[in-house]
């Protein structure tokens, strides 16, 4: 695993499997996991005092652990669950000697239970880390959650994280009020959050390239995305699907 140094000055990886880094290097991989997730599901979320989140994948633990940073800082009294699949096992056993950002030292301990237990419990947070395939993690996993953090590897390089099928998954897991996260803006995408009855709203602002946000409800927070008139531009537009990558 070779570390990179984004722009923002923290350290991402490269993943050679992939062909790809786990963040993006250009909107920096603290800034990306602060702006495209876990900004805009605590800020939809306020107001709440328990929140679920899934994460996928866990990969460095950037979203889980800036999420227990920004609940220490702006809501410190907020309880989090938190569930994220990794397949990659090694990649969670190499995390104890990762240069995590100066603001992550003090959920040091919380890598470290993570790494030897498989997760980390206190009085107000409970995370669990399985080493499994997200699809069959999403498949098997139960419950009405939160937050959706979408941050697998882009379409292009890992497919079978972003079909329509996947995210019907994600969408039965979803609460009312529950919101998807993902840094990617692709037609495709978009459309397969659509299919699964969900709203689809542009996130965008200075210092970070655009990302989306879905939900079920109406969020006047966000520019929503007119999807009927993009599919209407775009007819031969498809979102992807299982059985197009032999499944």
């Amino acid at each position: 695993m070779k570390w990179v140094q984004s722009d923002d000055g923290s350290y991402t990886a490269y993943s050679p499997e992939y062909n790809e880094h786990y963040h993006s290097t250009k909107d920096g991989a603290l800034n990306e996991s602060l702006k495209k997730h876990i900004e805009p599901a605590f800020t939809l979320h306020k107001g709440k005092d328990h929140l679920r989140i899934i994460d996928i994948c866990f990969g460095l633990g950037f979203n889980t652990l800036l999420s227990l940073y920004y609940r220490g800082t702006y809501c410190p009294d907020i309880t989090l669950e938190i569930y994220s699949p990794e397949l990659n096992g090694d990649l969670i056993a190499s995390l104890v000697d990762f240069p995590y950002p100066d603001i992550f030292e003090p959920y040091r301990n919380v890598i470290n239970d993570i790494v030897t237990l498989g997760g980390y419990e206190d009085e107000r947070t409970q995370i669990t880390v399985d080493i499994i395939d997200a699809r069959v993690a999403m498949r098997q996993l139960e419950g009405e959650w939160d937050v959706c953090y979408q941050d697998a590897f882009s379409p292009q390089t890992n497919p079978l994280l972003w079909t329509k099928e996947y995210f019907g998954d994600i969408s039965r897991l979803m609460g009312g009020d529950g919101v998807v996260t993902t840094y990617s803006t692709a037609l495709a995408t978009r459309l397969a959050l659509y299919e699964n009855g969900f709203n689809v709203y542009l996130n965008r602002g200075e210092g970070y390239r655009n990302a989306t946000i879905a939900s079920r409800r109406e969020l006047i927070e966000y520019e929503k995305v007119d999807m009927e008139h993009k599919i209407a531009c775009n007819p031969e537009a498809k979102s992807l699907r299982d059985k197009s990558l032999g499944l």
